[in-house]
């Protein structure tokens, strides 16, 4: 009788703990890793020439993000129109201020890995994020912080630029050569925070008249305000010190500085 009893309780045993193993792989099965990664493009990584002829290459390209969620929505959030951003399901990927830089590593380097999470299964086709002023390191006080050198002709300066501007993104499905986002069972997925620096400087690349170019300052503006070779500004130095319509392009350059890719953001 001994036997029968120890050997039911054994069966039971073995029973439950298939069970919770089963429990476990099926819990499993339905989640899957969501990667965030921070892109400046090529325009950080390898240089460009603004819209007025200055080469600009780039040590550094600090930007701290916070509040970082990614989203299944359906239908799909469109950043252009006026219709808040309704998701099916959330996953939180940055909830304390962090800071990268976008200029790290080399010229054909990938974008920045910038945190991973655990993620149901699900197609993630929504963004948001926040640019916010770093409260410690190299870009203390600032959201944004450029710093590299700018050379046309035989002129060269030596700049650093802050911005302490919080700046905050909603944006739609990521436009790209790949989709990203689309979390599988057990496998990895991306999403990405894009910043266009060309917003900004404008790229000679592109007619005088394309829009990005008319609505960009050039670097023109900024290295009037140099000295002796070099360029130290921050938001506050340049909203004296630029004309008003420069400045008011600036800041409207930060406004769309936030992509998904080639995606649009509502800011």
């Amino acid at each position: 009788m001994k036997k029968l009893l120890i050997s039911a309780c054994a069966l039971a045993f073995i029973g439950y703990g298939l069970s919770e193993n089963i429990g476990t792989q099926a819990a499993n099965a339905q989640t899957g890793t969501l990667v965030l990664v921070a892109n400046g493009e090529d325009f950080i990584r390898q240089g460009f020439v603004s819209k007025d002829g200055w080469q600009i290459d780039f040590d550094h390209a600090y930007v701290t993000l916070n509040q970082v969620k990614a989203y299944s929505t359906e239908p799909a959030f469109d950043p252009a129109g006026e219709t808040p951003l309704e998701p099916k399901q959330t996953v939180a990927l940055i909830t304390q201020a962090k800071t990268i830089d976008l200029a790290e590593g080399e010229e054909n380097a990938e974008p920045i890995m910038v945190t991973q999470t655990g993620a149901p299964v699900g197609a993630y086709n929504a963004l948001s994020w926040k640019v916010v002023p770093a409260q410690a390191g190299s870009a203390q006080g600032n959201s944004i912080v450029l710093a590299g050198t700018a050379s046309k002709n035989e002129q060269k300066i030596d700049f650093v630029i802050g911005f302490n501007q919080e700046l905050d993104y909603t944006c739609g499905e990521y436009v790209g050569e790949d989709r990203k986002g689309i979390v599988q069972a057990g496998n990895m997925a991306q999403v990405e925070t894009t910043f266009h620096f060309d917003h900004i400087f404008g790229d000679n690349s592109l007619p005088t008249e394309d829009a990005l170019n008319q609505e960009s300052i050039g670097f023109e503006p900024l290295a009037s305000l140099a000295q002796n070779g070099q360029l130290k500004v921050n938001q506050t130095d340049l909203e004296q010190k630029l004309d008003q319509e420069n400045y008011a392009k600036l800041q409207q350059a930060l406004s769309g500085l936030g992509h998904v890719g080639e995606g649009h953001c509502r800011s």
